[in-house]
């Protein structure tokens, strides 16, 4: 006679998972006590617990002898698998460990150049100390950028509070800057003081990484029933410093951006007319991968690097500061 025997699956949805701790804690102590304590369990809530466990067993698991409870064979086959199923099981839940200096990886980008040049010097040289194996690389905006957010294909892209975002991205601001009015030294308008009405007077070099050149700012002056010409449109911002110096167009752009080129090209700044001349950037990447350990880590090393190279100016007094219409 030929005696089959049948293996039932178990259902792990029908598990009472808090019984794992307790079995592989019964199973090293052979102590029902010692068990409980390591658990955080009373004696008698352990003993209900292993009870249970011999009814889902099918088999005693622990047996008093005169020197102390000992393991049947049947629990000395699952210990070792228990063992590694607890450890497995801790890593699912515990969070990430997570070094800089071990990490291997290329951070793929969307910048413009006043990014590029502002931030990522100062980034680059944090992490050939701190993250050596960590490589950037720069990708231009395009029409797809969102698409390639939520593919993985960029990581991170530089973006301004002000910028409309779709459901699915997580944006976070890492510096806040002040918008400059910026003309050559020598323009005309170079000595006054500027109002609302002046921006319609002269041509102006607009900045387009996507779109046709038009911002809030022409927004502002249309309600105020100014319009503005727009003479140049250029995707980088060194260009229209490059272009305002040689001409008498003006341009509005990163307050930072044009100090640091303000020397090399002759270049004068003023304070735009505006009540508000904020300009805040922020980090923007997929929800996804949002909680990434280095990508955390990697934003606030931007954020460090923003407070250094683009600080605050005069912040508390334009926001107060009335609107010069005349």
């Amino acid at each position: 006679m030929v005696m089959i025997i049948v293996m039932r699956e178990v259902n792990l949805a029908g598990l009472d998972l808090n019984l794992v701790p307790a079995l592989e804690a019964l199973l090293r102590r052979r102590n029902v006590t010692h068990a409980a304590a390591d658990v955080g369990l009373s004696q008698p809530a352990m003993s209900r617990a292993l009870a249970r466990l011999r009814d889902l067993q099918g088999d005693p698991l622990l047996v008093r002898m005169r020197s102390g409870y000992v393991l049947t064979p049947r629990a000395q086959a699952i210990q070792p698998l228990l063992a590694q199923a607890v450890a497995q099981l801790k890593g699912v839940f515990q969070p990430e460990s997570f070094d800089p200096a071990a990490v291997r990886r290329t951070v793929r980008l969307a910048a413009g150049d006043a990014q590029a040049i502002l931030l990522l010097p100062g980034v680059t040289a944090r992490l050939a100390t701190e993250a050596p194996g960590v490589e950037v690389r720069v990708e231009p905006y395009g029409p797809d950028i969102l698409d390639c957010l939520e593919s993985g294909a960029l990581d991170l892209v530089f973006a301004l509070a002000s910028t409309s975002l779709p459901p699915g991205v997580h944006s976070e601001q890492v510096g806040e800057d002040q918008l400059a009015l910026v003309m050559r030294r020598g323009h005309p308008a170079a000595d006054r003081v500027w109002l609302l009405a002046d921006y319609g007077d002269w041509g102006h070099v607009g900045v387009a990484i996507v779109g046709d050149g038009r911002s809030e700012i022409d927004a502002l002056l249309a309600a105020h029933g100014v319009t503005r010409r727009i003479a140049l449109v250029t995707p980088y911002f060194t260009a229209a410093l490059a272009a305002v110096a040689a001409t008498d167009l003006v341009t509005t752009v990163s307050g930072a951006l044009a100090r640091r080129f303000a020397p090399t090209f002759d270049l004068v700044l003023h304070d735009p007319p505006f009540p508000d001349t904020r300009l805040t950037t922020t980090l923007v990447c997929s929800h996804v991968r949002a909680a990434d350990p280095f990508l955390i880590w990697f934003r606030s090393l931007v954020r460090d690097v923003a407070g250094e190279v683009i600080p605050e100016r005069g912040l508390a007094a334009r926001r107060s500061s009335p609107l010069p219409t005349a």
